[in-house]
């Protein structure tokens, strides 16, 4: 398998496949690269080199003690891109890992970026503070700490419901969806995934989103119940320039798998623009 080692030796599982235009993507929580596997084929298949890898402390990764925040996952993200030298990227991130993308652009600048695509993301700040009254009580994120702690096989899994719209009634998600998230979140180590809550949830980055300077997309399900998009990508779009955004109607929180092909097709057109 391949690797990258992190400065602080944290070991970073990555993919590479294809050649052509550089698109990277960054998974959400508690899942692993695998979760982009339906977007890489697409766009290998169209002629782009597609890179992945696994966050720290989730799926084939090491599980360190540190660097369990944002900037530790965006410095990880710079140091594959530096590792492979990839330019002119467009850089993809789901949920936190649209998080991990804008502060990669908040700490490292866009030398290496091309283009941007925020899905179902986390930014600009999810949690309630009194500057963002519309956000989720911290009250909501306590109570994924506890219940992770408490049972975290049965948490996930009632989790994939809320994560793919499979609680909606008339909803169609098979159980092989609902399995491969169970699968992906139990390879991550329990105190990484308990410390991404505070990162995904608590981290503020509005100052990120104004150093956006290259063309950049948003991508939301309009009945994500797990980050609402009217606190989420309503306000991103607002506050990067010149932002494209396209919502999808009674769509949940995982629309890069209900709706694979429409996202497919929307990350294509706008690769190609």
């Amino acid at each position: 398998m391949s690797y990258i080692t992190a400065k602080d030796g944290t070991e970073i599982y990555y993919k590479d496949w294809g050649a052509g235009p550089v698109v990277t993507f960054s998974h959400g929580w508690p899942l692993n690269a695998d979760a982009w596997d339906g977007q890489m084929l697409f766009l290998v298949q169209k002629g782009f080199r597609v890179v992945a890898h696994d966050r720290r402390g989730h799926g084939r990764s090491s599980q360190p003690s540190a660097g369990n925040d944002m900037n530790g996952y965006a410095d990880d993200l710079a140091a594959v891109i530096e590792a492979l030298d990839l330019t002119d990227a467009t850089l993809i991130g789901h949920s936190t890992g649209g998080g991990e993308v804008a502060r990669y652009i908040g700490r490292h600048g866009t030398g290496r970026v091309a283009k941007a695509v925020l899905i179902s993301a986390v930014p600009p700040i999810m949690v309630q503070t009194p500057d963002n009254p519309e956000g989720l009580p911290i009250a909501v994120f306590d109570e994924m700490r506890a219940n992770l702690l408490k049972d975290r096989s049965q948490f996930y899994q009632d989790l994939a419901q809320m994560f793919y719209g499979a609680n909606r009634q008339g909803a169609k998600v098979s159980k092989g969806i609902l399995d491969q998230f169970w699968l992906w979140s139990m390879q991550a180590g329990l105190w990484n995934a308990y410390e991404s809550i505070k990162a995904f949830s608590e981290t503020d980055f509005r100052d990120d989103l104004a150093k956006f300077d290259i063309p950049t997309l948003v991508l939301h399900g309009e009945d994500d119940q797990i980050v609402p998009v009217k606190d989420s990508a309503k306000k991103t779009a607002q506050l990067i320039a010149n932002a494209k955004d396209i919502y999808y109607p009674g769509a949940p929180h995982g629309i890069t798998s209900t709706l694979q092909d429409q996202v497919n097709n929307d990350l294509l057109a706008f690769l190609k623009s």
